[in-house]
């Protein structure tokens, strides 16, 4: 008795090769470098808008390259497939930082020995 394994009933199962996945696969990057092109056009045309603020001109340059820069992670890079790995990472990134950072709050003052604080010993 064979088994056809070609007609999965499993929703996770994707076929990689099949042209639909594939037609799907360009259109979601041409989108993308669409994107990315007009993104380049408007910082070029940024350069040529006259904004008095240094700090809202470097902070638009930012945002501009940072939603460039998630197109491509996401896409090109393929993060957006990978969300529950990721969310586990930055879980675990977020407990370390509390962790550290608690553990330097409390050890803020806490002097090693023989340091000088104002020419005196802490």
């Amino acid at each position: 008795m064979s088994h056809d394994h070609s007609s999965s009933h499993d929703p996770s199962h994707v076929d990689h090769n099949s042209p639909e996945y594939i037609q799907k696969t360009i259109k979601k990057y041409l989108a993308v470098g669409g994107i990315l092109f007009g993104g380049t056009v408007l910082t070029v045309a940024m350069y040529y808008v006259h904004i008095p603020s240094v700090f809202w001109t470097v902070t638009i340059a930012l945002l501009i390259a940072t939603v460039k820069a998630g197109f491509v992670a996401a896409v090109f890079m393929h993060l957006s497939d990978e969300r529950k790995m990721i969310y586990g990472v930055l879980i675990c990134t977020v407990f370390f930082l509390i962790g550290l950072m608690g553990l330097t709050l409390w050890a803020m003052n806490d002097f090693p020995f023989f340091t000088l604080v104002d020419g005196k010993p802490a």
